[in-house]
């Protein structure tokens, strides 16, 4: 049982259980993930075991106490072929992208190495086979003397005995060391079918070369050359399927080629040419026009264009200049800056964003769990078919169709087809995203992000710039009257407005609010008084002590719960700036109003095409905010948003949400905002959507995030989601349909009506070519 902080309790106490995400390479097939997972499970310690096999990574949660790392990469060990991925100390090599690239690398290089090798190897022998067999098509078409004629064919035989066995047994000594390993733990995996049916045709047909009076059979054909055929076939297609699956991964290595390996750092005066790693926060770092910026940073000194392209997807370069944040691996066009190292190594976003890539290609879609559930006992089942078909062909015809159309099923059988039908879609997707600026967490996201049906705004800083500028400022009520009867203690060289003026701004430079920006960067040229007593009042402002002073600043709720003299006279005056777009702020000393400030958020440029387009789709548009009604509808009259949820306190955002989705189970509710108030909601969303330019808060929440602030790259996110999914349906109804089809044509099911038997050779080709197709139609994704 887990509290949800990593701990798990066991009646007694808590234990400390470890989540890790691992490389692992030597899987061949959807069964091999079947048989590891199942094997760990039972493991004393073992929480949970997820593999993907479209990315070769496990995820296991475990306690070390009770079973460490070495025993857990010695049981993977133990089933087969299969090796899990640590660097030389036996850390986790995911926990530096430069390390888990270079060492999987490696290892993938050596299993393709090896893999193009024996296929080299079965590829030179089978040419005998390929001259035999082309000999006895050419036999009926051009008068060919028949083999029979030429060579005694227990010679004939005995050659390709001789010339088979290495084939079988070297060739594909990978395939049987693979199925016996399993077979030792009492599990079975796709290697164990291609084992069976390539040794029972290879028996057969050693018994009737060396010994044919054993069987007493009229006829001694013999299956060589289906075995060889078969084993060459399976390499073939294994080695084009891992060809074509490094392409499903591209994006991840594009963004690792991004990285910055070197930075020119400034230290005592003088300037050094570092490796990247060596980088801290605090350096002074130097990047001159056309280079790359080493981290994420502040400029200090200079002012530049940079391209952020990698990060958001948009061509245009963005003006920066002191105090602007510049992020690691962007591109520096035009002028020379200095810059201070704020976030390095994996803390850097690029870091974080090849980490987020990761971890959606690791999960897994709940399209998956059919096709998980298929593949778990999927060899046992092709077993039991085959089984049944040797029977009934032994029963009904004789010995040789028996051994053909059992060999037949075991070999046309393919689980790999249903295992890579959905990661490697996922895998495209997400990159595809990501390189357009668009961050997918995980796949659940990606599947259902296309069936939403009411999405809800955040006003600030979403549908609007976030960028609020003070629109009209003015003195309101009798101040002297006030000023008086308060006894203001004005500091010398201080007029009554002045003095307003700069209370508003002390007190406003305590407060995180958007609004308070905007209030600062206007009275910025004012006067800094001492503020004490400051509080934020959730949904409504804040107050704060000046000089004794009692100050409230904030909305007409505030002013009424605070009961201020002169905010209901002042609503009229209000009404009007809040017709007008305008977000309207009371000033108050004592109690008394004193000043109003009308702040303006400019509408995004792309917000009402976004809208549009969404209504295009059928998806219902809300709004929702802690602004007036009048404020909001103005806002939301110009986006012709369909319903509006105004004065929403920040605590409320979730309930709104949740009552969206209790209308009907067919609601899909997706959120979108930016701020630390939005992150219950986004929570609370089937899909939560980030602004990238919000708070790290809101970007953990959410389960798709915008780089750059793009709010129009929404739709895009559905329409990517929307292409996946077709394209996840496409490979599941090719991987089903082909063994449904494939196995029973495979059984003999037309041959007593049309005499049509499928060849092994032919039913191990269609095999291979059925994984490859499934990786080949992801990848169309890409150009979609």
């Amino acid at each position: 049982m887990f509290d949800g902080n990593g701990f798990s309790y066991n009646g007694e106490g808590y234990l400390m259980i470890k989540s890790e995400t691992y490389p692992i390479v030597g899987m061949h097939c959807a069964s091999c993930k079947a048989l590891i997972e199942r094997a760990l499970n039972g493991q004393d310690g073992v929480s949970s075991v997820q593999i993907n096999y479209g990315t070769e990574k496990l995820t296991i949660k475990y306690d070390d106490a009770k079973i460490s790392l070495d025993k857990i990469k010695k049981e993977i060990a133990n089933l087969g072929t299969y090796e899990l991925i640590t660097d030389s100390k036996g850390e986790n090599v995911l926990a530096s992208p430069q390390a888990s690239k270079d060492i999987v690398k490696e290892k993938k290089k050596q299993e393709l190495d090896n893999l193009k090798r024996n296929l080299i190897f079965v590829g030179v022998g089978l040419i005998p086979f390929v001259f035999l067999m082309f000999w006895m098509l050419l036999v009926p078409i051009l008068d060919f003397p028949k083999l029979e004629s030429v060579v005694d064919m227990k010679t004939l035989n005995t050659f390709q005995f001789l010339l088979a066995t290495p084939i079988l047994f070297y060739g594909g000594r990978e395939i049987y060391k693979s199925a016996i390993t399993a077979l030792k733990v009492k599990a079975f995996n796709m290697d164990t079918l291609i084992m069976i049916g390539t040794f029972t045709a290879w028996l057969y047909s050693t018994v009737i070369t060396v010994f044919p009076q054993l069987l007493r059979l009229e006829s001694n054909e013999v299956y060589f050359e289906a075995a060889v055929f078969i084993i060459f076939f399976i390499l073939l297609g294994r080695f084009l399927e891992a060809k074509a699956k490094a392409k499903t991964n591209d994006a991840i290595k594009s963004l690792l080629k991004l990285q910055v390996k070197e930075a020119l750092v400034e230290r005592k005066g003088r300037e050094f040419l570092i490796p990247l790693e060596q980088v801290v926060v605090g350096d002074i770092l130097i990047v001159k026009p056309g280079q790359k910026i080493p981290v994420d940073a502040k400029i200090i000194e200079g002012t530049t264009t940079v391209d952020e392209s990698m990060l958001t997807g948009e061509p245009l370069p963005v003006e920066k200049g002191p105090k602007d944040t510049v992020v690691g691996a962007t591109l520096n066009k035009s002028g020379f800056i200095k810059i201070r190292a704020s976030k390095v190594g994996k803390d850097t976003v690029l870091s974080q964003i090849i980490k987020m890539v990761e971890d959606a290609h690791a999960s897994e879609a709940p399209i998956q769990k059919l096709a998980d559930k298929v593949s778990g006992v999927f060899v046992p089942v092709v077993l039991v078919i085959a089984l049944g078909t040797f029977v009934v062909w032994i029963i009904f015809a004789s010995l040789p169709l028996a051994v053909y159309a059992a060999t037949t099923v075991l070999i046309i059988a393919c689980p790999c087809a249903l295992g890579l039908a959905t990661p490697t879609a996922i895998m495209v997707g997400t990159g595809k995203a990501a390189k357009r600026g668009i961050l997918i967490k995980d796949a659940k996201a990606l599947e259902i992000a296309n069936k939403i049906t009411h999405i809800v705004f955040d006003k600030t800083g979403t549908l609007t710039k976030g960028k609020p500028e003070v629109k009209t400022y003015e003195f309101v009520g009798n101040i002297d009257e006030v000023y008086s009867s308060s006894h203001w203690n004005l500091p010398k060289g201080l007029n009554i407005k002045d003095y307003i003026s700069s209370v508003i701004l002390s007190v406003e430079k305590k407060s995180q609010h958007p609004l308070s920006e905007a209030i600062t960067n206007y009275l910025d040229k004012n006067t800094l008084l001492k503020v004490e007593d400051f509080k934020d009042i959730s949904g409504m402002g804040i107050r704060a002590k000046v000089n004794g002073l009692n100050i409230l600043i904030g909305n007409q709720k505030l002013m009424d719960a605070q009961q201020v003299v002169g905010a209901s006279q002042l609503s009229k005056l209000a009404e009007t700036k809040q017709e007008n777009a305008e977000t309207v702020s009371f000033v108050s000393i004592e109690k008394n109003i004193v000043a109003l400030l009308g702040i303006f958020d400019p509408i995004k440029k792309e917000s009402k095409d976004l809208i549009k387009q969404l209504k295009n789709l059928e998806i219902k548009t809300y709004m929702i905010t802690g602004d007036n009604m009048k404020t909001a509808k103005v806002v939301a009259d110009k986006l012709e948003i369909d319903e509006i949820f105004a004065e929403v306190m920040p605590d409320q955002k979730a309930q709104k949400i949740k009552e969206l989705q209790s209308e009907s189970k067919d609601n899909i509710v997706a959120m979108v905002g930016d701020g630390i108030n939005d992150a219950p909601a986004l929570a609370q969303a089937h899909i939560g959507i980030a602004m990238g330019t919000g708070t790290d808060v809101a970007i953990e929440s959410g389960d798709i995030v915008l780089l750059g602030g793009s709010i129009n790259k929404t739709v895009e996110a559905i329409n990517i989601s929307k292409q996946t999914l077709n394209t996840i349906k496409q490979n599941l109804f090719w991987a089903f349909g082909y063994n449904a089809l494939g196995i029973p044509v495979a059984a003999g099911i037309l041959y007593p009506f049309f005499g049509i038997l499928l060849s092994p050779i032919i039913a191990s080709l269609a095999m291979a070519l059925s994984s490859v197709s499934v990786v080949s139609n992801s990848l169309r994704l890409k150009n979609k």
